[in-house]
C-alpha cells in the first residue's frame, strides 16, 4: 500500500532537486528521506529516480508521477483544510525576491503570528524566482505577472529605486553632476549573466552603455558594496537606509511587485489569509 507521506517525501525531492534539500524543508534527515522514497518505489515497483553526487535526477516514471502528483496535491491539501478551516492552521510557504522577503516581509511576520498564532509560515526569500504553478510555494512574489491560467494573479505593491553611494565614497572619489559622471564611477550592480528578470536591468535604463565593474547575484550583497564605499549602485528605496541618494532628480526608476497562488489553492482560508495580510502590509516607499 502506498503511503501518502512517503507522496510527500518524493514531491519534496523531485521539486528541490536533492534529499538534503527535501529533509531541510521536510525537518527529516536525509536518511529517512531516502528510505521513503525507497519505500515508495517498492510500493509502486518503480524506479522514480535516479540518485548521484550531484543531487537526484527523475526517471520517466519519476517525471509522471510528479505531474499526476500534482492534482492529487491539491487533493490532499483541500481535504486538510476541512479540519483546518475554523482555526487556520497549517504551513504557508511564501516565495519572495530576497530584498522584500528578507527587508520588508521578515520584520512585519511577528504581526501575522500574533493574528493567526496556529499558522506555520516558510520564508524564501531568494535571488531568484519560485514556482507557485509546480508548488514549491503557496504564495509568490514576483517583479512581472506571470502569465499562466492556472495562477491566480493580483497586483502587490509599487516600489522606487534611486542611485545611492556612501557620504565616504563622494568625498574620496567626487561628487556625480550628471549622468555622464558615472562612466568615471565604480558602478556596483547585478551579474549580467544571471539577471532572472528583466525589471533588473537598471543601469542600461539609466544610461546606454553602463555596466558593472562590480557585481553580484544578491541585492544585500550589492548594498553591503555600496555602504562600504566600494561604488555607486541602484537600489530599492525601502533598503537604502544610511546611503546617500545620488541624482535624485534624474535617477527615480519604479518597478511593481506582483502576487500569484495557485488557483487550485488561492482561496483556502490559510492562504487567502496570508494573502490578504501582505496586501495589507504593501506600503513601500
Amino acid at each position: 500500500m502506498i503511503q501518502w507521506d512517503d507522496l510527500r517525501y518524493f514531491f519534496s525531492a523531485a521539486k528541490l532537486g536533492s534529499f538534503s534539500a527535501a529533509a531541510e524543508a521536510l525537518g527529516a534527515d536525509v536518511a529517512t528521506v531516502s528510505r521513503r522514497i525507497s519505500r515508495l518505489e517498492s510500493s509502486l515497483k518503480a524506479t522514480l529516480v535516479v540518485r548521484s553526487r550531484k543531487g537526484l535526477s527523475l526517471t520517466a516514471q519519476g517525471r509522471q508521477l510528479l505531474s499526476d502528483g500534482q492534482q492529487m496535491e491539491t487533493i490532499v491539501t483541500s481535504l486538510e483544510e476541512i479540519g483546518q478551516d475554523s482555526r487556520l492552521a497549517g504551513t504557508v510557504r511564501i516565495g519572495a525576491p530576497e530584498a522584500i522577503g528578507g527587508s520588508f516581509i521578515a520584520p512585519n511576520l511577528v504581526d501575522l503570528c500574533e493574528k493567526y498564532s496556529e499558522l506555520k509560515i516558510e520564508l524564501a526569500a531568494n535571488p531568484g524566482y519560485l514556482s507557485a504553478i509546480t508548488r514549491e510555494v503557496d504564495i509568490s512574489i514576483t517583479l512581472s505577472p506571470p502569465v499562466d491560467n492556472r495562477l491566480h494573479v493580483e497586483p502587490f505593491a509599487h516600489y522606487s529605486l534611486g542611485l545611492f553611494a556612501s557620504e565616504k565614497y563622494l568625498q574620496d572619489h567626487g561628487r556625480v553632476k550628471g549622468l555622464s559622471d558615472l562612466n568615471h564611477h565604480r558602478i556596483i550592480g547585478y551579474l549580467d549573466d544571471q539577471i532572472y528578470a528583466p525589471e533588473l536591468r537598471y543601469l542600461d535604463e539609466i544610461l546606454p552603455g553602463l555596466t558593472a565593474d562590480l557585481s553580484s547575484t544578491s541585492i544585500h550583497a550589492q548594498k553591503q558594496m555600496i555602504a562600504t564605499h566600494a561604488g555607486i549602485g541602484i537600489l530599492p528605496l525601502f533598503i537604502s537606509h544610511g546611503l546617500k541618494r545620488v541624482l535624485p532628480g534624474e535617477v527615480s526608476l519604479r518597478r511593481r511587485f506582483w502576487l500569484s497562488a495557485h488557483k487550485d489553492i488561492a482561496d483556502i482560508s490559510r492562504i487567502r489569509a496570508v494573502r490578504n495580510w501582505l496586501k495589507s502590509i504593501a506600503n513601500l516607499p
